[in-house]
This record gives C-alpha cells, structure tokens and sequence, in this order.
C-alpha cells in the first residue's frame, strides 16, 4: 500500500508542478487569458488537450465495460470520429477561427440571433451538470475505490468510500479549472495525456504477455481464438450498435461533438492561429484511432479471462481486469493515470461551462460592460457551484442497465442533435432563420425524450438521432419559409491566418485508415 501511495502521489505531484510553472508567468486576469489560454496554445498541447477532455474513465470503465459485453462492434464511436475531426478541421474551423470565437454559441448569435444564442448557451450547460460531469466523477471513484479499496481502508461501507472518492476527485479537479483557466487544463492534460497512454498500455499488453506465454501476438490469436464473434466489427440489427447507425445518426453526433462541441472546440479556440488549431483537430484523429488499444481491446481481453460472469454489472469488469494483470509495483502509477484522466475532463467541461455561462448569458444580458477581472472572478464562482452540484449528483448515475458509457450516449442526445441540427443548417445554408432554429431546437428536445425515455418505439436510440435530425431540418424549412426575418448573417473577420499546408493530404489519410479498419475487422 505504502508503494502504490507513493507512485500515486509522485505522478500527481509532477503533474501539479509542471502546471505551475509553466504558469507562473501568465495573465490569469484578463478575459483571453483566463478562458482562452491567451490564444497561444500549439497542435500537439491542443490534442492532448482534446483526447484528454474526451477519453476519461466513463471510456476506461464503460467502453470496455461495453466491449466486453457487447464486443468489438462498440469501437465505432471511436474511429468514426477520425472522419468527424476531419471535417471539422477542414469546413468549421475556419470559419470559428476566421471570427474570433470565444463561444459556439457566440456563432448562433451572428447567424440566427441572440435569443437562439441564449436558449442553446442555456442546453448546453443543463447537459454539463446533469449528463457528463456526473457520469465522469461517478465512473472515476469506482476505479479510485477498486484499486485502493477505500473502503476497506477506511473501515466504511463501499457506498460511503464511493462518496469520498467523489469528493476528493471533485475538489482536486476543480481547483484546475478555477485558479488556471484553460492554460491550466490544457498542459496538465498533455502530461496526464503521456500517462494514460503508457498507463493505459500496460493493461492489455501485460494481460496478452501472459495469455501468450511471454509472446504478445500469440496471446491476440488465443483471445481471437476463444470468441471470435466479440471481434465482427459490423454490429448486426439487434446488436447494442447496429452497423446502420454509421449512416443515420451516429455522424451526426460525432459532428457535434468534435466540430460544435464547446468543451472539445474550445482547445482550438485558444490556438494560435488557424494551422495549429487544425493541426490540433488532425492529432487528435490519428490518437483516436489508436486509443481503442486502450478503452476497447482490455473488455475483449476480459471475456477471455471470466466470460460472462459479469455480464450484470459491466462497469466493474475493468477495475477487476486491472488487479489481474497490473503488477503492485504500478498500482500507484496506474491509479495517478486513471484520476489524470478524469481531472481532464471534470476540469475541462467546468472551464467551458463557465466560459459559456460568462460571455453567452451573464456578459450577454446582466453586465454587458462588465471589467474583465470581474468576469473573470464570475467565472471562478460558476465553476464552484457547478462542481458542488456535480459532486452531490454523480451517485445517482449508478446502476445503469447498459453501461455508464452506453448511458451517457442516450442523455447526451437530449441537447446534442437539436443543437447540431441548427449548427449545420447555419453552417451550411442559407435557407434557415432564426424563426426556423427556434422550432427545430423546440421539437428535436421533445421528440427525443419522447421517442427514447417514454415510449418504446422499438427503434435504437442512434437511428431515433438520425430521423430526428431530418425531420428538425425538415421544421426548421417549414418555419423559416413561413416566418421569415430581415436577419442577414454576420461573419466578421478577425482572423486572417492561412491554413495548414497539410491539412487536406493529412486528412485524407485519416479517412482512408478508418475505411481500413473496417475492411480488415468485418466478418
């Protein structure tokens, strides 16, 4: 115990003095300081960045969770979103950048009007609260708990050790994004980025070492070998995702999040200039398509190890695999790892969220001439509350029937296609108005909530995003042909940096890849 302690403290120590002193020197106080790193992060800062905000334990613990209960047909959410950063990087970067962006829904606001900016800035940070900072700090204490048995340590009941792991992750990831800014954020998730891939590694690789008799790719045959059903990529109609969703809803989502998001795209927004942020989307790409070594291949390793002995409880399959397989030497590296993954994204969604809240509502309607030091202080105050609230929800998310992971995806499309619906007409139309915007926003939250939390409709939750998303644009046409405005959308150049040389060749490659893997996966 007293080793694990001492590898654990070590890494988060480091981690804790690299942020300060590469922050010791910056302005915290001013507005681009604080929320946008001072505009001055680089590509490779930017996708650590981004991988990190993204890759948390609800992927350590509920994509493998999955993985091992539903196979390899689960890395779709993965590679896709290769394809996603691409287009992102080549069609809406641009544009963010080339305005000057603090906040996506700042876009909505020179497209549609203020109104469609505040009822969007008002989804996205009900999302936040009640969807993924919950599920993160919720997934993150049950992998702190396993590995360091709090309670038992403690001499309390589980559930209670659950609740101080959740407090103590909570408070320690709190204090990044409100004393750092998004500076902060950004540089501890590059090294916490270096930990969770060597870290992360050392699961599978060890686990296939010792199944393979010291040979590594023997060890891949005898997993392949004993279920090979767990490794058709192409997920059948009645599988937990079918291959279809690939062309109706499952794009559609990986768009918002990687191109619209403003917990992801606000890395970018903090780059400086328009090839670093693009260099930073193509990164994050290529780390996506690697990463399922990580979040997917240990729940495919499970099953060879118990079966489906715990096909109830998915979500505890990782944290057994890791006591398995991880010497104790490593235990306190490995626990560092896995509370570096989830400070990344706690803190990272607590900085957007108050970056949100400051400049689209609060600056926006209360204190339009607000100093900046004070918008500052507002946004440290919004990242307490929001933290606290999260701390107190994150219990109620346990026991999800699916998976944490499986979970988040259902609430996530609560707000995320109606708002991606708006996004994209506004992007890439002319014929949709703010009255147009309005409706589809309004009906995409009903229909979903009706046809996925109410009604049994029969239809998987990924295809119900896919039909909503036509029938939103559908409305918004209706509406805006018959309610149509005087607004003329406003695109105001603030930015006028040329675009990475390699951009497009780069992409490119990253498509071909992802169509590879599916080629080389299907069964």
């Amino acid at each position: 115990m007293i080793n694990t302690l001492i590898g654990f403290l070590g890494f988060t120590l480091f981690v804790i003095v690299f942020v300060w002193y590469r922050l010791k020197n910056e302005n915290l106080k001013s507005e681009k300081g604080y929320f946008l790193a001072g505009r001055s992060l680089t590509g490779p800062v930017i996708a650590a960045s981004m991988l990190l905000t993204n890759i948390s334990t609800e992927h350590l613990i509920g994509m493998n969770g999955n993985a091992y209960k539903n196979g390899i047909v689960v890395i779709a959410w993965e590679v896709t979103s290769a394809i996603a950063l691409v287009i992102a990087a080549l069609y809406f970067i641009p544009r963010y950048i080339k305005m000057g962006l603090t906040t996506v829904p700042e876009y909505l606001e020179n497209r549609y009007d203020a109104m469609t900016r505040t009822l969007v800035a008002v989804f996205l940070m009900i999302s936040f609260v009640v969807t993924l900072l919950p599920i993160v700090l919720y997934t993150g204490a049950i992998n702190i708990e396993s590995i360091f048995d709090v309670s038992s340590q403690l001499g309390i009941h589980k559930s209670q050790g659950l609740w101080y792991t959740v407090i103590v992750i909570g408070v320690i990831g709190s204090a990044y994004a409100i004393f750092g800014g998004l500076k902060a954020v950004a540089y501890s998730d590059m090294l916490n980025g270096i930990g969770l891939l060597i870290g992360g590694l050392l699961i599978p690789v060890l686990a296939l070492y010792a199944i393979g008799d010291g040979r590594i790719l023997k060890g891949v045959e005898e997993v392949y070998k004993f279920a090979p059903e767990k490794f058709n990529i192409i997920g059948s109609n009645d599988s937990v995702l079918p291959f279809s969703t690939l062309f109706t809803g499952l794009m559609i989502n990986q768009l918002y999040f990687w191109g619209m998001n403003q917990t992801i795209i606000q890395r970018a927004f903090g780059a400086k200039n328009l090839a670093e942020a693009q260099k930073g989307l193509l990164y994050t790409g290529v780390l996506k398509i690697l990463i399922p070594i990580v979040i997917v291949l240990p729940g495919l390793i499970a099953f060879y190890y118990f079966q489906d002995q715990f096909y109830e409880n998915p979500d505890t399959i990782y944290p057994i695999l890791v006591k398995k397989v991880l010497p104790s030497g490593l235990t306190g590296f490995f626990a560092a790892v896995i509370l570096g993954a989830v400070l990344s994204t706690f803190n990272s969604v607590l900085n957007s969220a108050s970056t949100i809240f400051c400049f689209d509502l609060y600056k926006k309607h209360f204190q339009p001439d607000i100093e900046e030091m004070q918008l500052v202080k507002i946004g440290k105050w919004v990242a307490v509350l929001l933290a606290v609230f999260a701390i107190l929800t994150a219990p109620m998310v346990a026991q999800a029937p699916d998976g944490l992971y499986q979970l988040l995806q259902q609430l996530n499309g609560i707000f995320f296609i109606p708002i991606a619906s708006i996004l994209l007409a506004g992007l890439f139309t002319k014929n949709i108005n703010a009255n147009g915007a309005k409706a589809g926003l309004l009906f995409g939250f009903i229909f979903y909530i009706l046809t996925t939390f109410i009604f049994d409709t029969g239809i998987h939750f990924v295809h119900i995003w896919g039909i909503e998303f036509v029938l939103n644009i559908l409305i918004m046409w209706i509406v805006s042909k018959q309610m149509p405005t005087d607004k003329v959308p406003v695109e105001k150049v603030k930015d006028s940096s040329p675009p990475w040389a390699y951009a497009k060749i780069f992409g490119a490659a990253l498509i071909l890849i992802t169509v590879i893997i599916y080629i080389l996966l299907a069964q």
